[in-house]
């Protein structure tokens, strides 16, 4: 998102020379980090913004991993243990890991059944038992734009530098309204598109517009983004915001909520590195009746009653102190409303409800991160969805242009990046080099970034006449 160049020496009336030529150099100064930002992200962005669509449009059309398989209803489905024991006939040296209720009457359910050779899904008609289909869990379509998204298919490095990206799109953001800002002109006239512009001029005018109107939204898509991040968010926002596990009153497993993951986030994002509660004691409160058999039928039965109906999600229990969970959040799909959220552990061998985690149990970013995410991901519904399409295409346009003003800017048959002039004799603006260091401090991979940018400015760019010029 290459910056505007607008006529940097102007400002409101009646301001003084001096004032005019420090709001230049000031200009100048937001406009070339300006370039240097969105010369990274722009790759980036164009690649979150077209998976991000991508797969928002799949999972409300087809949906993931079979869950919009239709079947035909009949009386009641036969017990759950029997659809179990069928699914894992699928593949007999495996291990059910999870069952998905069906969303309406008339879908499959879901079995996930861990194998030697990674995760299974088995879709079977819970009327009649039937395995309708069984293929690789996680390996459609809507799974490779997933992992392009978070990784580009580079794990550990690609979320890294996406995470630049991300962080780097704050400062394309600051700087980006600091210099659309209107000085000497009413706000309304900034606010909508100029179609008279022709030229370059139209560009910058389109860039300016359209980049005003997607600002407060880029900044939520990356905030919430960069919580799910490798740095920001696993190792400061999320180790700080996670959900208290000492308040259940139970004893705790040495596994996280992470655990559950496979492959993409599955777990809701304020109980990813919460300890899970251990089977084996006397803790917790009644849930199945004394006297009933903690089986898998038992704890489907429990479920429903404690107002899991529809869609959720039952992970077996792993290892001897693993425990029976019962879930629904919209990251999953299983609602459309993320204040719905609902996680309960139930102890493999008494059957009591060892922890019940519900929407108004999170904390203030647990909350806003449940519904920050479920908006990212488009899961609330078609009219966003709509929304972040439009959103995206803004992002898709704003890098377009960017491309196309700075080819524009760029002298003929002159090569290399160009960057706008650095500006000569820079007064120190003291509340710019604060905000600067609080937002290097506050998102490390920015301060990385920004340090990288430095040098290869000062090293590089600067020291070559040509360019100084």
């Amino acid at each position: 998102m290459v910056a505007l160049d607008q006529n940097a020496g102007q400002s409101g009336a009646g301001s003084s020379q001096d004032d005019t030529a420090s709001f230049a150099k000031f200009y100048r100064a937001a406009w070339r980090w300006h370039f240097y930002a969105g010369f990274y992200v722009i790759p980036f962005f164009i690649m979150l913004a077209t998976t991000g669509m991508m797969m928002m449009w799949i999972a409300f059309i087809d949906g993931r991993d079979g869950e919009r398989t239709a079947v035909v209803p009949q009386d009641a489905p036969i017990a759950l243990s029997l659809q179990a024991k069928t699914a894992l006939a699928q593949y007999p040296q495996g291990t059910l890991e999870a069952y998905t209720a069906p969303r309406a009457p008339d879908l499959a359910a879901l079995f996930r059944v861990d194998t030697t050779d990674g995760a299974m899904m088995v879709v079977l008609d819970p009327y009649t038992g039937e395995v309708i289909e069984s293929f690789a869990r996680r390996s459609g379509l809507y799974d490779l734009m997933d992992n392009t998204h978070g990784t580009i298919l580079l794990g550990v490095t690609g979320d890294r530098m996406i995470e630049i990206a991300a962080s780097l799109g704050l400062i394309l953001i600051a700087t980006g309204v600091f210099m659309w800002w209107p000085r000497n002109t009413s706000t309304g006239s900034v606010l909508k598109p100029n179609l008279a512009a022709r030229g370059r001029s139209l560009w910058k005018n389109l860039h300016s517009v359209v980049g005003f109107w997607s600002a407060a939204m880029l900044l939520v898509f990356l905030i919430s983004g960069l919580s799910w991040a490798g740095v920001w968010g696993e190792k400061i926002v999320q180790a700080w915001s996670s959900f208290p596990a000492e308040k259940w009153g139970a004893p705790l497993s040495d596994v996280t909520h992470g655990s559950m993951n496979n492959g993409p986030k599955e777990v809701p994002w304020i109980l990813e590195q919460t300890p899970m509660p251990a089977s084996g004691s006397l803790a917790g409160r009644e849930g199945l009746k004394d006297g009933v058999p903690v089986t898998l039928d038992s704890i489907d039965a429990l479920a429903r009653v404690i107002g899991f109906d529809a869609r959720y999600q039952l992970n077996f229990p792993k290892g001897d102190t693993g425990v029976w969970t019962m879930s629904r959040d919209s990251m999953n799909t299983d609602s459309a409303n993320p204040m719905s959220d609902r996680t309960v552990h139930v102890d493999r061998y008494s059957g009591k409800i060892l922890a019940d985690v519900k929407y108004e149990d999170y904390s203030l970013m647990g909350k806003a991160m449940a519904v920050g995410i479920a908006f990212h991901m488009g899961t609330v519904g078609l009219p966003i969805v709509l929304l972040n399409t439009v959103f995206c295409l803004s992002i898709l346009f704003l890098c377009i242009s960017g491309v196309v003003m700075w080819l524009k800017r760029r002298p003929a048959g002159q090569k290399g990046l160009v960057p706008p002039p650095a500006p000569r004799d820079m007064p120190v603006w003291k509340g710019a080099v604060v905000l600067a260091l609080l937002l290097c401090l506050a998102f490390p991979m920015a301060g990385v970034a920004v340090i990288f940018a430095l040098a290869v400015d000062l090293l590089f760019v600067l020291r070559r006449p040509r360019t100084r010029a």
